[in-house]
């Protein structure tokens, strides 16, 4: 009651009022005020809730490219955040020698040890990029491809399965219906588990959403529902990140958005703590270790003073593979399968028959899974791929940069010193009709036969610069391997008009329904 009457005090309704524009209100004529002429939404000139509440519901990709489309390309998105859609930016934002920092938004994702994503200063971000670079070399890429081809095998058993054990659900009675979402999860998780952990989850045999994880090294094990944890740890981190003075009390708020996500964040890094200790231990007690695979490379690197990784740091890194090798390439293997399918059901005939053909001419009918020698240098192939990422741009959020020390940049008419964050959206980079035409909505791979300077510099699926993904040709690969396989075996018909998409770190689609056949 004490605190009620508190909390109702004249001097308490007095006082709060007054810390509101203290808080938020003073800055924009103090701090901020350089950026008062930058246009955007009300609210984002004084505070980061208006983007911090489009990440909080998983839309936040398209909040800011609809505050594009009405302030035009440069946006005031927070107190001190522009987003910048303009593909001149990229260079500026993200270039090398520019000086930039990542934000603080990045801590959000630090669970106990900065990864090679997530840390922030440079120096430490170009240590762990030499070391983990050998990792992804292309004498180690091309090494990493018997795993992928194990587990796709066992992908397209359960394939087969359900091709042929479901009931017809169309009319010719020829289809077997299935949501292809879940089965791109699986695959991505094993796939990532064998080659950053040393062997799959086994969630393709299972057919479910299953993993191992240990919150501490020698604790005990119990299992999550990695997929749906990944989902949540994305949610949970880009929102705190936005708003981070909700992280010391994220745990404590009513809402389970919050509390879940926390716990997924727990549960996540529990899984790479599992995976790892089970090779670090079979590494001391002598057991020889002669895969050749992501994990491996890095427990063999050693910085340049030829100090190795300990094992946290070890799991730091691990995580990041995880999170980056199953999420990302889970999300885009699908939303490339279904505009595949989009495109062939607007322009029938154009596309699928014209991949096929391509497939088969350089694999023949000999193979189950296509190997990467036989689809790496198929051009329609490899167009549909980049169309497919250009359309839903799994790294759909701009990438904000803080502006360090000296004296910084000036983009256009606009100035932004020190202090100011900056970040170039990626997905509304992808769909502005002033770089990519009249029919940038559509899905049109033969786009990619002759791109005009601004689409060259302005496709961007893994970033730019310095801090661009650096396991981008394991990815590439990896989508050949999968989406050539898939169209090399199967027939498919798509199920729904639209593909909708919820965005975390990066944009997944919800679900994608299709019908299923072994191609005769």
């Amino acid at each position: 009651m004490a605190l009620l009457s508190l909390l109702y005090s004249p001097y308490v309704l007095v006082a709060l009022p007054i810390w509101l524009v203290l808080y938020y209100v003073l800055p924009y004529f103090t701090a901020y005020r350089y950026l008062a002429r930058v246009p955007g939404p009300l609210v984002a000139k004084f505070s980061n809730i208006w983007v911090g509440l489009g990440a909080r519901q998983g839309k936040k990709f398209a909040r800011v490219d609809s505050a594009h489309r009405k302030y035009g390309k440069v946006v005031r998105i927070g107190f001190n955040h522009v987003s910048v859609a303009d593909e001149r930016a990229l260079n500026v934002v993200y270039g090398h020698g520019n000086g930039f920092l990542k934000d603080h938004y990045y801590e959000a994702f630090v669970a106990k040890t900065p990864g090679m994503f997530n840390v922030r200063d440079r120096a430490e971000h170009t240590r762990k990029r030499k070391i983990i670079s050998h990792a992804f070399s292309p004498r180690s890429v091309a090494e990493f491809e018997s795993h992928m081809t194990a587990n796709l095998q066992r992908w397209v058993i359960q394939l087969d399965r359900i091709a042929s054990s479901q009931s017809p659900t169309n009319e010719k009675g020829d289809f077997s219906r299935f949501n292809a979402m879940p089965w791109f999860s699986y695959l991505a998780f094993d796939i990532i588990g064998d080659l950053a952990f040393g062997s799959p989850f086994g969630m393709v045999n299972k057919g479910k959403d299953e993993a191992e994880s240990q919150l501490v090294p020698g604790g005990p094990v119990s299992y999550a529902p990695a997929v749906d944890v990944l989902n949540r740890r994305g949610e949970i981190s880009s929102t705190l990140g936005f708003l981070p003075s909700l992280r010391p009390i994220a745990r404590y708020l009513p809402d389970p958005f919050f509390t879940k996500g926390v716990a997924a964040v727990e549960i996540l890094t529990g899984i790479a703590v599992a995976a790892v200790a089970a090779r670090l231990d079979a590494v001391e007690k002598g057991i020889v270790d002669d895969r050749n695979d992501i994990l491996s490379r890095l427990l063999q690197a050693k910085d340049a003073n030829g100090q190795p990784m300990g094992r946290t740091e070890l799991t730091a890194e691990a995580l990041t593979q995880l999170i980056a090798g199953s999420d990302t390439i889970s999300n885009t293997a699908c939303a490339v399968f279904y505009w595949i399918l989009h495109g062939e059901r607007s322009a029938p005939g154009n596309i699928i028959s014209r991949l096929q053909r391509e497939l088969d001419g350089s694999i023949g009918t000999s193979s189950k899974v296509v190997h990467y020698s036989q689809v790496k240098d198929l051009p329609f192939l490899r167009r549909c791929i980049d169309e497919g990422m250009r359309l839903h741009s799994t790294s759909a959020l701009g990438l904000p940069r803080l502006v360090a020390e000296g004296p910084g940049v000036e983009f256009d008419e606009y100035y932004f010193p020190p202090g100011t964050v900056l970040s170039v959206p990626s997905y509304t980079i992808h769909h502005m009709e002033e770089i990519w035409g009249p029919d940038v909505e559509e899905f049109n791979p033969d786009r990619w036969l002759d791109l005009t300077t601004r689409q060259k510099v302005g496709f961007n699926p893994f970033s730019y610069g310095p801090r661009a993904c650096v396991g981008q040709n394991v990815a590439i690969m990896e989508l050949q391997l999968i989406i050539g396989t898939l169209f090399y075996r199967y027939d498919f018909a798509l199920y729904q008009q639209v593909m909708e998409s919820h965005e975390g770190f990066s944009k997944k689609p919800k679900e994608c329904l299709a019908g299923i056949r072994l191609r005769i």
